[in-house]
């Protein structure tokens, strides 16, 4: 009797819209051809920030994977992607892959030390969240950025909602 079909990849750190430093850590469990899994780190235009290979299991076998990643610097914008994948022994090509969307908390406000969590109370708007935490208004679009998994307007911002505001 055959178990559970584990994926080939997965990811826990980063979750899908997890703020990320720079350093960016990753880890996982997964495997390769030959136990190496690729890695690319990606801006929100495209641009490559970071890429290598990182050794997991062998063929057929599992095993945990980590890595540190330097961005370089201050990516140019603060959403981007974690790309993790196989590379196809037949032809190269990309295979099994997994893309986490990330938010790059360098590009929110420098130098970047994680972040609160904030709930939204009646009448609050993000330029009054940033006036409080910032002393400046005009910086509300830090907090859209850091939201923007669940704010599509920064506009529109709900009473109870739980917003993460960038340190």
């Amino acid at each position: 009797m055959n178990g559970p079909q584990l994926p080939p990849i997965t990811v826990h750190h980063p979750q899908s819209h997890d703020i990320v430093d720079n350093p960016v850590r990753i880890c996982g469990v997964g495997t390769g051809f030959e136990g190496t899994i690729q890695v690319r780190i990606r801006d929100a235009q495209g641009a490559e920030l970071a890429q290598s290979h990182i050794q997991a299991g062998g063929t057929g076998i599992w095993g945990n994977f980590h890595a540190t990643f330097d961005l370089g610097g201050i990516p140019a914008t603060a959403q981007g992607v974690l790309e993790v994948f196989e590379q196809s022994a037949r032809d190269g090509s990309e295979i099994n892959k997994v893309v986490v969307p990330i938010v790059f908390g360098p590009a929110l406000i420098n130098p970047y030390a994680g972040f609160s969590l904030h709930t939204v109370a009646s009448g609050e708007t993000l330029s009054a969240l940033a006036q409080r935490y910032y002393g400046d208004g005009s910086a509300w679009q830090r907090i859209f950025e850091a939201n923007r998994h669940q704010l599509n307007n920064p506009d529109i911002i709900f009473t109870g909602q739980v917003l993460r505001i960038p340190m």
